[in-house]
Order: C-alpha cells, then sequence, then structure tokens
C-alpha cells in the first residue's frame, strides 16, 4: 500500500502544485524555468508517480472490498467510458464545438472515467484509485475557473471536423479497450460475462 500511496502523492503532487501555481510572470516556476524544462520536470516526476501507482495499484490487489457493484452499474460503467474516451480525444485535438461547450474535455472525461469506475469497483485500492482522480479533477476544474480559463476563446475558429475526429477516434479507443485492451492491461475484462 506504501507504493500506491507514494505514487498517488507524487502525481497528484505535482498536478496540485500546477493548479494552484501563481501564473505572476515574476512568480511564475513555469516562465522562470522556460517552458520546455518545466514541461520536462513535470512530466518526470508525473511519470514517476504515474509507475508507482500502477505498481502499488497491482500490490495492492486483494486489500479489501468495500461494497459489491452489481451489473448494471457495471454496464453504466461502459456506456459513461463511451462520452469519456470522445472528450479525451476531443481535448487532444484542434477545437471543434465539443471542446468549445465542454471548455476543458480532459477533465470531463477524467471525472466520466472516475465515477464510472467507482460504481463498477468495489475494492479497497479501486476506491483510493478512483475517488483521488475524480476529487482532483473536480478541484482543477474549480481552480481553472478561478482564473478565468474558460476553454477556447470567443475567437478559436471551430471545426466540426475535428468534432467528427474525437467522436470516431474515441469509440474506436472505446471499442478497442472495452473488448481487447482492457483485460490485457488491467487483467479484468471490462465487459462483465466475458
Amino acid at each position: 500500500m506504501l507504493t500506491f500511496i507514494a505514487g498517488l502523492l507524487i502525481f497528484f503532487g505535482v498536478h496540485l502544485y500546477s493548479a494552484v501555481r501563481s501564473r505572476e510572470v515574476e512568480k511564475d516556476l513555469k516562465v522562470r524555468l522556460g517552458y520546455g524544462p518545466y514541461m520536462g520536470l513535470y512530466s518526470l516526476i508525473s511519470l514517476i508517480g504515474f509507475v508507482l501507482i500502477c505498481i502499488g495499484f497491482g500490490q495492492t490487489r486483494g486489500a479489501g472490498v468495500l461494497y459489491v457493484s452489481p451489473t448494471g452499474l457495471q454496464h453504466i460503467n461502459i456506456l459513461l467510458m463511451i462520452p469519456a474516451l470522445i472528450l479525451l480525444v476531443a481535448s487532444q485535438v484542434p477545437a471543434g464545438y465539443i471542446k468549445k461547450v465542454t471548455k476543458h474535455p480532459m477533465l470531463v472525461a477524467v471525472k466520466l472515467w472516475a465515477l464510472g469506475h467507482l460504481l463498477s469497483n468495489g475494492e479497497l485500492n479501486s476506491v483510493i484509485l478512483f475517488g483521488s482522480f475524480l476529487v482532483y479533477a473536480v478541484f482543477d476544474r474549480i481552480m481553472v475557473k478561478r482564473r478565468g480559463d474558460n476553454g477556447p476563446g470567443p475567437d478559436a475558429e471551430l471545426s466540426a471536423m475535428m468534432d467528427g475526429v474525437a467522436i470516431v477516434g474515441g469509440l474506436a479507443v472505446w471499442a478497442i479497450l472495452a473488448f481487447w485492451l482492457h483485460p490485457i492491461l488491467f487483467g479484468v475484462s471490462a465487459v462483465p460475462g466475458m
């Protein structure tokens, strides 16, 4: 459990710092270090935390069950992953109407992913993992709103084609994960009964 908690603290520690850091030019560490070095350090620390989370999550399997989800909630999780993955892809492509409406599609995607997995996984390590991501995504959205970052600006060129890319890409990722990759990566089928 120590490796798991250490990974969560490192991963979310750097993300929390980024959410609350000063954006004033003379105080902003990103400006003082330079974009490249700051992002390199940020990525390295995040990666270390992520690797520890993965190792620790595996080590804590069997740590206890807090609740057993009915199959219906597992099906809801599968359905929630469709918009979550569409939003995840939308966050990585140039602005379309999906990005404009959701403002921060990756944060919405993380909330849907975490909520869905909390509905369908009652193991202690799962509740800690997905609960941490859900709490962080809600907190970060509050911080983003306080900074006045409302996603693509009013003058942003929006592309319906990018929405199509997000939808097709998200559905493709969902299908690959749901029917093939999830058991390989995570050791459990995403679809109950498969």
